[in-house]
């Protein structure tokens, strides 16, 4: 299969068919106002064109304003809180089951993942939402776009009842039972008080984290249920013990010793974050989501012409000494694509100081982890 490191997976600069730049969360142009929806089959945002039905646009750059092109609704989450502008096809409608709690919603395939969403009649929950749908939704395009399989656990059309994704977005009232953040079953769980900024930075901070975001959480969680779907009984489990461990080590044991001594005075030399040192899980958790933000990093900066050829930097590449496979079909692309990363984050990390902020990518990759990054990659690439 061709490697796709040289160019990016998903695109991230759009532009209005006026020519005006127009930015993922964006539901119409500020320049010509038109209405725009993201498009999740072809990632894009696009602009719509009314058809004599209220309920329907086509995409204008595709005969839409003669109304003969494809017809798409909005995401029934358009009008709340989530404010989601993703699309649907007009024709994708599924009537529900009859025990009513399967079937189409209405909701595009990244709100068709919720399974349960913050007590609307609270107005920090709303904010609280907006922001996690924001979050999710950047997920799910990089997930659709690596070809990855994204399933709803719940609703049709893209429902898959046995193997599925589903989201609980919970918190926590008058100081209850704590919500953990965790996966199990397909099912991520997410405290809604983490999309609280001075909450989530106390968290950081009691736990001397250098990053914590919601986009990090969801990435992390995700990458338990692809565990699931792309390693458990699969030809990768043994490359996986060989490089992250052997994951049938007591887990719940593992986490405690964590919490209560800490990590290894050596995890720097091994793992891409202290907590990753905890168990083989979450050292394959912390790497696929350290993977996808840096996917995402390098798409977005292509997507923009940011190229790490233009960066003079000074600073010892890896070698392919440093990788799992270097004999795999397209290693020397994947180590490239690795040490452009490098020289890219190593300016915006001074970019970021003369704003007087922290490092906008306060990690430092051992060997061991670039290794362990390019197992992720190539299981990433056998899931197509």
């Amino acid at each position: 299969m061709p490697d796709s490191l040289t160019r990016y997976a998903v695109h991230r600069s759009y532009r209005c068919v006026c020519g005006t730049s127009v930015f993922f969360g964006n539901n119409a142009c500020l320049n010509c106002h038109r209405q725009l929806g993201y498009e999740s089959e072809r990632a894009q945002v696009v602009a719509l064109h009314a058809t004599e039905r209220g309920d329907q646009w086509t995409i204008e750059s595709e005969g839409g304003a003669s109304g003969t092109g494809k017809r798409y609704q909005r995401c029934a989450n358009f009008h709340t809180a989530a404010a989601c502008n993703w699309l649907r096809p007009a024709d994708a409608h599924t009537p529900a089951a009859a025990d009513g709690t399967h079937g189409d919603d209405g909701t595009c395939i990244a709100c068709s993942l919720n399974r349960t969403i913050p007590d609307q009649n609270l107005p920090d929950n709303r904010i609280w939402w907006q922001r996690i749908e924001l979050a999710k939704r950047r997920l799910v395009t990089q997930l659709l776009a690596l070809k990855l399989p994204v399933n709803s656990l719940l609703r049709s059309p893209w429902q898959d009842a046995q193997r599925g994704l589903a989201f609980d977005f919970l918190r926590a009232i008058d100081d209850a039972q704590p919500v953990i953040t965790g996966h199990g079953g397909g099912i991520i769980t997410l405290d809604v008080q983490e999309a609280d900024d001075a909450t989530r930075e106390r968290h950081r901070a009691a736990l001397h984290e250098p990053y914590r975001t919601l986009l990090g959480h969801l990435r992390h969680e995700v990458a338990h249920y692809y565990w699931d779907r792309l390693v458990a009984g699969t030809p990768w489990l043994e490359p996986f013990r060989q490089l992250f461990g052997d994951e049938r080590a007591d887990y719940a044991m593992a986490l405690q010793t964590h919490y209560n001594i800490g990590a290894p005075f050596d995890w720097a030399q091994r793992h891409v974050s202290a907590y990753a040192s905890s168990h083989p899980w979450e050292d394959w958790a912390e790497t696929w989501a350290h993977y996808l933000h840096i996917r995402d990093g390098m798409d977005t900066a292509r997507s923009f012409g940011l190229d790490a050829s233009d960066i003079e930097v000074d600073r010892p590449p890896y070698t392919l000494g440093a990788l799992w496979d270097s004999q795999r079909p397209g290693a020397q692309a994947y180590l490239d694509f690795i040490n452009n990363w490098l020289r890219i984050t190593a300016v915006l990390n001074e970019l970021s100081a003369s704003m007087g902020e922290r490092d906008f990518y306060p990690f430092v990759l051992p060997a061991a982890a670039v290794a362990k990054l390019q197992l992720v990659h190539e299981i990433v690439k056998s899931a197509r």
